[in-house]
This record gives C-alpha cells, sequence and structure tokens, in this order.
C-alpha cells in the first residue's frame, strides 16, 4: 500500500514534469503565425521568408495567417488572447505601435498584452518628387512648400500607413503646408506622383528603384537615420536639412503576454540564425529590407520609443481617430 505522504510527492512530481514538457518539447505541433497585413505586400513577403526557414530550424512548419485590418488591430487581439504556449506568434509592423496614439482603447494593451520575440528588419522610405515639382533637394521642397502653402500634396496610404507617418513627420518637423492624399496601394501612390495627381511621397526602396532608375520621378531623400545601399548617392533628410528626421518601418515577432522565457529564447534564437543566412540577407535586400534582429529587452525598448514618437506627432497633427 503506498502511503500518502508518498502518494502525494508523487502527484506534485508529475505535475511538475508535465508543466515542464511543453518548453523542453517545443514546438510539438505547427506553429501559427498571424500576420499584421494582407497577402503580396513587402510584410507578407517577409514572414513568409521567416517562417520557411524557422519552420526548417524547429522541426515544425511555421503556417502564416494573414489577419489584416484596423491598422493591425485584428491580428493583434487574435494573437493577444492566443494560448501563451509558443504556438501562436505574431509578425507584426510599424502601425502596432502607432495604433494607442489613434485610439481611447483597444482590446489589448501595447505592451502588457505580449511577450516581445525579436525585431526582424527595417524598411527606409525614399523621399520621392514629382519631375515637373521644380526642386531637386529637401531644403527647395520646404521653400517651395512655404511659399505654396496647401499646394503639395503628398501621397500615401490610409491614416497610420508608414507613408502617411513619414509625410505628417516632415510636415511637422519642416513647419510647412502640405496635404495627405490618401491611396489603396504603393502601386496607386506611385503613380499618383509619376502622373501628376499628388507632388510627393515617401516609398520603400524595391517600389522606389523602378521609378527612380527609369527617370519617372526624381529621389532627394532617404527616410532612415543613414544611407541606402541601393541609393548611395541620395543623402538622408537629417542630412538634407531635417536634422533628427528618421522613419523606418520595421518588422517584428512576438507571443501572447505568459509565453515561458525559455520558449521565447528558443524563438529569439531561431530569428537570429535565420538572419544571419547569407540567402535570407540577400533575399531580404531585394525586399529593401535590413535584416536587424534583437533581443526581446532591445525590441521592447523599441517599441517604447516607437509609441513616444508616433504619440506626440499624433497629438502634434491632430490624427486621432478616437
Amino acid at each position: 500500500m503506498i502511503k500518502p505522504l508518498h502518494c502525494a510527492c508523487t502527484l506534485v512530481g508529475a505535475l511538475a514534469a508535465s508543466l515542464a514538457l511543453p518548453a523542453a518539447a517545443y514546438p510539438d505541433r505547427p506553429i501559427r503565425m498571424v500576420v499584421i497585413s494582407a497577402p503580396g505586400g513587402t510584410t507578407d513577403i517577409m514572414s513568409r521568408m521567416l517562417a520557411q526557414y524557422m519552420g526548417e530550424g524547429l522541426g515544425q512548419q511555421v503556417v502564416i495567417d494573414n489577419r489584416p485590418g484596423g491598422g493591425g488591430i485584428i491580428s493583434a487581439e487574435i494573437v493577444s488572447q492566443a494560448v501563451p504556449d509558443g504556438h501562436t506568434v505574431l509578425y507584426s509592423h510599424t502601425s502596432f505601435s502607432v495604433m494607442p496614439s489613434l485610439h481611447n482603447k483597444l482590446p489589448y494593451d501595447t505592451i502588457k498584452s505580449f511577450e516581445r520575440i525579436s525585431l526582424f528588419a527595417l524598411f527606409p522610405g525614399v523621399l520621392l518628387v514629382n519631375n515637373n515639382l521644380p526642386v531637386k533637394s529637401v531644403k527647395e521642397l520646404i521653400a517651395y512648400a512655404k511659399a505654396n502653402p496647401g499646394k503639395v500634396n503628398y501621397a500615401a496610404g490610409t491614416t497610420g500607413a508608414s507613408a502617411h507617418l513619414a509625410g505628417a513627420l516632415f510636415k511637422s518637423m519642416a513647419n510647412i503646408d502640405i496635404v495627405h492624399v490618401p491611396y489603396k496601394g504603393t502601386g496607386a501612390q506611385l503613380i499618383s506622383v509619376t502622373g501628376g495627381e499628388t507632388q510627393m511621397t515617401f516609398a520603400t526602396v524595391p517600389a522606389a528603384l523602378p521609378m527612380v532608375k527609369n527617370n519617372r520621378a526624381r529621389a532627394i531623400a532617404v527616410g532612415s537615420a543613414k544611407r541606402s545601399g541601393a541609393l548611395p548617392n541620395v543623402p538622408t533628410v537629417a542630412e538634407a536639412g531635417l536634422p533628427g528626421f528618421d522613419v523606418s518601418a520595421w518588422n517584428g515577432v512576438m507571443a501572447p503576454a505568459g509565453t515561458p522565457p525559455a520558449i521565447i529564447k528558443k524563438l529569439n534564437g531561431e530569428m537570429q540564425r535565420v538572419a544571419a543566412l547569407a540567402e535570407i540577407k540577400e533575399r531580404a535586400a531585394v525586399q529593401g529590407a535590413e535584416l536587424a534582429t534583437t533581443t526581446p529587452q532591445e525590441f521592447t525598448r523599441h517599441l517604447q520609443a516607437e509609441i513616444v514618437k508616433w504619440g506626440k506627432l499624433v497629438k502634434e497633427s491632430g490624427l486621432v481617430n478616437k
């Protein structure tokens, strides 16, 4: 006959072993990667690239689940409510850090509802202007806009899109009156500039390059803190007249709050491994991306800084959509 004390100890030991098993055996089934954007765009392409190689390293398929809408609110809510066992993660981008400023109430807490795993990539934007606009530099563009208040339009996506935020920040820092004209998709955004419907836009490097090479638009600056390897002769906006200007869209991966640290560590290590692969670096460069993996703590600090930056801009520019 088993003594009660011995039985209790056995049960406790078994329970502890069962609780430790998921982290040790992780992953034991396919991982669902909920992606903030629709299929076909740069964010989607990057997420599929990461999913493919992570799946190979983890020994389980990483399945892409595109859930666009609401500036990323839909996808973030899904992941925030998922079981925190590492089998559901969020592939997000810049708009995730903008939504807290645009909405008084979200169905999740941007910081507390998630565990950051790692940033994955940064995307510098290029400031393009219509060829008929009589400007060839940032300083000339600012002077022209000041001489023609309200007559310069900038093409971008809807409120909170990276191109919209870049334009709004440019407007705020340069103290000029330029008008946001929303478009559905980067293609329509670029056509509006080359066709003369709008005078300027911020676009990703791969989207902008064909326009620049075919002389359909003029690249006068890069929006990130450093120059783009694809456009080495084009200065940054900061170099060209607006010190401190830095807009790089980002992609990163998160998990639901409460996901075990051992799982976060394993996923972070796998992202680091994938980002170091030469093939991935080459494929990312085609998308105009600079791979930028981090520790979870570095990602958290980056996200917090982004929330503060965009919050200040949203407040100053009256973009609030409460």
